[in-house]
């Protein structure tokens, strides 16, 4: 896995973060440009696309859209519905400046709630599912997780699913979500326990109160959906 940045770092000891990196300006002010692309309720109706897609998956209470708005910057673009796995829509959101679009970042509903009729979970386990494994443009997943709580069996399942994709090349990050509520030692227990768990995949510890690893994060979906873009200053 990359190696955290300084901010980060500096915020994990209890120190004044130093200002952001150059890299990581970059990649916030790119997630800022997020914009409403489209909504499907089945994969027919997503669009064909030829930019890099990023799909953000997890279970419901996982803090999905307080991520995914924490990243672009915009208190309302995921909508985090008051009764969780209610929202029954595949959500894509543009990418790029200048209007022009260099990648998606996809939505998935969440899943796994309880009060969700059985008939409903089955056939959006099998949407999502589908989608993981056909979508041609997806190049990266980002799988969120209460490391209170740890994986669930579905997002074991989801984990099998994608398995094969991994291991051709598809990037995989898990976010621990809510990271505010574990200590450090809790914390850094979680990252050792989750970076077994993730197959090769990244993982970071996020917290929208505290702001952490917002700009770790950024990067990596920078660099994911910018492959063959320079590096560029630290």
């Amino acid at each position: 896995m990359t190696p955290p940045s300084k901010t980060a770092a500096a915020a994990r000891q209890g120190g004044k973060p130093a200002p952001p990196s150059p890299r990581a300006v970059q990649a916030l002010g790119w997630l800022h440009t997020a914009r409403f692309l489209t909504t499907a309720p089945e994969l027919h109706f997503l669009p064909a696309l030829d930019v890099p897609e990023i799909a953000f998956v997890g279970r419901s209470n996982a803090g999905k859209s307080t991520c995914i708005n924490t990243l672009t910057q915009q208190n309302q673009l995921a909508f985090a519905s008051k009764k969780p796995g209610r929202t029954q829509h595949i959500n894509l959101f543009a990418l790029g400046k200048q209007g022009i679009t260099d990648a998606v970042l996809t939505d998935l509903p969440g899943y796994g709630y309880a009060a969700v009729p059985k008939q409903d979970k089955i056939r959006w386990q099998q949407v999502m599912a589908n989608y993981l494994v056909t979508r041609e443009n997806l190049k990266a997943i980002v799988l969120m997780c209460d490391p209170r709580h740890g994986l669930t069996e579905l997002d074991q399942v989801l984990l099998e699913v994608i398995r094969p994709r991994v291991e051709e090349g598809l990037k995989f990050l898990v976010i621990l979500t809510k990271a505010d509520k574990l200590t450090r030692s809790e914390g850094a227990k979680a990252l050792s326990i989750m970076a077994l768990q993730a197959g090769g995949g990244e993982v970071r510890l996020f917290s929208a109160t505290k702001r952490t690893g917002i700009e770790d994060v950024a990067q990596l979906l920078w660099q994911w959906a910018h492959p063959d873009a320079a590096t560029g200053p630290a």
